[in-house]
């Protein structure tokens, strides 16, 4: 659903469904828990719901992503150093 959302317009939950063999109702459900995660906004149009990715939680999640990456690396690193010394 993202990269459907990633071209910054607006999108119905009708288009955001043709891409997928999921209901109406299955793709509302996920957009909801996007919209709780703050991955997406939702503003109503008349009666209907259009969704847009806010780029900027995007790369917020990408950046901790890769700081939690960068210390499982030193951890891993740290850890492999250890174990090379005790076989020595």
């Amino acid at each position: 659903m993202l990269s459907i959302l990633e071209d910054g317009s607006d999108h119905s939950i009708a288009d955001i469904a043709q891409a997928f063999s999921l209901t109406r109702q299955g793709v509302t459900r996920h957009l909801r828990i996007l919209e709780e995660a703050g991955l997406v906004h939702r503003r109503s149009v008349g009666r209907e719901a259009k969704y847009r990715l806010e780029i900027a939680e995007l790369i917020r999640a990408q950046n901790y992503l890769i700081r939690a990456s960068e210390r499982w690396d030193d951890a891993i690193d740290r850890l492999s150093k250890h174990f090379q010394s005790q076989a020595t």
